[in-house]
This record gives structure tokens, sequence and C-alpha cells, in this order.
């Protein structure tokens, strides 16, 4: 079995518990309202959902409404705090859980388990039976990420990246098909909703890469942030808007407990 790329350490997880970080994950694209529909769908008995690594949220406040509870876990205590300031943070249907999916407790069963890309960072091998084991009987493991359409300067974006990210081994990696192999997770569909135009300013925009962990300040230093951010500037000439077009992509089936 192969190791777990290096780039997806623990290590790299934890730049994700920094007040900046999560000020500027706001300005990631956002999941497009069918996204939810589509999840609440897919609950099965209880509607209870566990959304794990839910960082500022991005799903459990936009799901609070369609359900019964969420209860939005997470490691990091900044991307909590600034969740529960974002638009419905304040949701009484919202249960926000400082703790790691590997080892808080787990208050199932649930109707449906949600992760965004979060689930890159967590151990395989623990977190999927870990799943299974509290998921009410049919319930389903969702796995969400927000494709875009590539800009027309997203060729030209890749070596700004690379020479500031902090990440020297990244490379493309495809989670799925490694669950898959092995044997933690039965895929049973995939659904993407169509694209709707996101619509962002300039300083949003390059604001955004700062929510990275390969990108966050607090990891590259002021100097290099600041020299990335003119870079990405110069690369987009007299632009004072970004707009880009988003979906939501979901990949659901069933977690396998060993």
């Amino acid at each position: 079995m192969s190791a777990k790329p290096e780039f997806l350490s623990g290590e790299n997880a934890l730049a994700f518990d920094d007040a900046e970080v999560a000020r500027n994950y706001r300005y990631r694209p956002e999941y497009p309202a069918a996204t939810f529909d589509l999840l609440a769908g897919l609950i099965v008995g209880p509607r209870v959902v566990l959304d794990a690594g839910a960082g500022t949220g991005a799903i459990a406040r936009h799901l609070a409404a369609r359900v019964a509870r969420v209860d939005a876990l997470d490691p990091a205590a900044a991307m909590l705090a600034e969740g529960r300031r974002l638009a419905h943070g304040q949701d009484p249907r919202i249960r926000w859980i400082l703790g790691a999916a590997e080892t808080a407790p787990l208050d199932g069963p649930y109707g449906l388990i949600t992760t965004g890309q979060s689930l890159h960072w967590m151990d395989w091998e623990v977190v999927l039976p870990r799943f299974a084991r509290v998921l009410a009987p049919g319930a389903r493991l969702a796995i969400a990420d927000d494709p875009e359409v590539p800009e027309p300067w997203a060729e030209d974006l890749v070596p700004i990246i690379r020479r500031y990210s902090i990440m020297r081994t990244w490379h493309q990696f495809r989670l799925i098909p490694e669950l898959e192999r092995r044997g933690l997770f039965v895929r049973e569909a995939e659904v993407v909703t169509p694209p709707v135009p996101f619509t962002q300013t300039l300083d949003q925009y390059v604001a955004s890469f700062h929510a990275r962990s390969s990108l966050a300040r607090h990891r590259i230093g002021d100097d290099s942030a600041d020299a990335f951010d003119r870079e990405v500037r110069a690369l987009l000439g007299d632009r004072t808007t970004i707009e880009r077009q988003v979906s939501g992509r979901i990949v659901f089936g069933r977690p396998v407990a060993r």
C-alpha cells in the first residue's frame, strides 16, 4: 500500500488554526445552493448530520436549515470561531465542536456524514471505519468539493503558486480512488451541480490564496506573501473584479468498517 503523500501531513493541516487564515477563508468560492438541496436529499434515517472537518462551516451553516442538527467538528479553534461569526453561524441547530475526526466523541447515529476537502488531511485508516460505525443503517458519507471552470490565466498562475508555496512536493492527488483502493470507501455515485457565477473583488481573490495551507502568510512570511500578491496582481492586469464559474461536486457512498 502506498504511503500518504507527504504534503498531506498533519503539520500542513495545522496551518488552518490561524486567525488570518480563517478570516481569508470567506473569500474561497462558496458551494452553490443546489449542493445543500442535494446533500439534504441524501439523508437516511435521523435528520442529524456530522460535518467532519467543518472549518468555518461552508457546509454546516447552509445545511442547518434543512436538518434537525449539524455537528460541525473541526480541530482548528480559529476556524470554528470564524464560522460562528459568519452568516447562519449562530443557528441553534449547529453544534460547533472542537476536536479531531480521529478521536473526538461522536454523537450518532447520523443520517449523513459530510466532508469537504478536509478529508485529505485526516487519517483515512482511522476515520473511515469510525464514520461507518456512527452512521445510521443505510446512511452515507458525502464528500464535497467545489470544482471551478479554469480561468483564462490558470496556466500562468501555476508557476507563481509553485514559486511561493511551502509545499514543494505537491502534486495532483485523487483522493476517492485512493480510498477505494484501500478498501475504505464504496462509491455509489457522483453528482455535479450546474455551474453558477461567482464574483468577487480583486483584493478578495488575492486574499483567498492565503486561506490555503501552502500559502498562508504565517507560513511563507510577509515578504513572500506580499511578493506573491504583486505577481498575481500583475498577471491580472487592470481587472478590479474576478468572475468565475463554480459548481458543487458530491461523491457519496459507504465508508467501510473493518
